[in-house]
């Protein structure tokens, strides 16, 4: 077999050969390994420039798949430190891709968390999304609540005992009591959400605004970016001297040699009113009440200029050392960066090639 270790992250001085890409295809096609060695291959054949598509056609592992494979060996990976427990580490030893994709949204201390609660609490990947999603919202609270200080057992249960106060349905509110009774881990967290059981008063729930999303629909909406040469007159060393564009992503975002990138907006009045507005690719789970389930690549365009807070708005906000998107119904209190102005989703394109081809174009 050939040596294709210096590409295992794709990071490697060598690139890899034909010899080594035919041998990483022939041990996905065999299944060979577990389900890390299949996200670690698929990620080195993509990193030499093999589409999911082409991967799909040449090994059986469908886009989706790999793409789960390759974000699940990542986040393994980012959880390999002194603080991962054997027993939780070698319950994902051979299965588990699923779980572990629903903890890249969290930091790399709460995926430890997480994985904790889904081994200790033997729970499947459905499960292990509502932990995902308890933790995310524990983290973004300004304080840890009083009643609930076990972390991260407590945390879960606080998310449940959350929403057992707003349903008025008393089964759902029965089955979310209990949920969070099972997670409980202090004895201050158990005896408030035990006062549910007794207390039958809705807690008024402070709606979220929605969030500014659109979708690009038009071809005059997707504008394509030019280098700029300057103005004539101009040499032949000044044409040769433009770097050559090569768009990329659903975005068509443009980088180049020296430092530096672009991205094509277009100039609606939302866009032209920031003072100071930067670019941010996100996956859409990562953001609060996103209007549906899908995730997809969507780009935030985020006015740093804009630090005041409003309950009407969504802003930028650092948490542990990352940045992240927030909603609250009263003041921050933490370091306001920006005001997200509009999130942008790419526009669906179901036949790439029939924009290419000069006759589809109208007359």
């Amino acid at each position: 077999m050939a040596d294709v270790s210096p590409n295992a992250n794709g990071t490697g001085d060598r690139p890899l050969d034909e010899a080594a890409v035919t041998e990483l295809v022939g041990q996905l096609r065999r299944k060979e390994g577990t389900w890390k060695n299949w996200g670690k291959r698929c990620q080195q054949l993509q990193t030499v420039g093999m589409s999911p598509q082409q991967i799909f056609e040449a090994t059986g592992f469908e886009p989706v798949h790999q793409n789960q494979l390759v974000i699940a060996h990542q986040v393994y990976s980012s959880m390999l430190t002194d603080e991962f427990p054997e027993s939780v580490q070698a319950r994902f030893e051979k299965t588990g891709s699923d779980t572990l994709y629903e903890f890249r949204i969290l930091s790399q201390r709460d995926r430890l968390a997480a994985a904790t609660v889904v081994v200790e609490k033997g729970l499947d990947s459905e499960a292990a999304r509502e932990v995902t999603k308890a933790l995310k919202e524990f983290s973004r609270l300004a304080s840890v609540p009083e009643m609930f200080p076990d972390y991260p057992m407590d945390a879960v249960a606080y998310y449940y005992w959350k929403l057992a106060r707003q349903q008025r349905d008393l089964q759902a509110r029965s089955r979310l009591i209990a949920q969070g009774l099972r997670f409980a881990a202090s004895a201050s967290a158990r005896k408030q959400i035990e006062t549910l059981l007794t207390d039958f008063s809705i807690a008024r729930v402070e709606k979220a605004p929605l969030l500014p999303v659109y979708r690009l629909e038009t071809e005059s909406e997707v504008p394509r970016v030019l280098p700029v040469v300057g103005q004539l007159p101009l040499t032949a060393e000044d044409l040769k001297a433009v770097p050559m564009v090569d768009p990329e992503g659903a975005f068509s975002i443009v980088k180049f040699s020296g430092v530096g990138a672009w991205v094509p907006m277009p100039g609606w009045q939302i866009v032209n009113a920031a003072v100071d507005p930067v670019a941010i690719l996100s996956s859409s789970d990562r953001l609060p009440n996103f209007p549906d389930q899908t995730d997809e690549e969507v780009m935030l365009i985020v006015d740093r200029a804009a630090r005041e807070w409003d309950a009407f708005g969504y802003f930028l906000v650092e948490q542990d050392t990352q940045l992240e998107v927030v909603w609250s119904a009263e003041p921050l209190t933490a370091r306001i960066l920006g005001r997200v102005v509009l999130v942008l989703r790419p526009k669906k394109v179901l036949d790439e090639s029939y924009n290419k081809e000069l006759w589809q174009i109208d007359e």
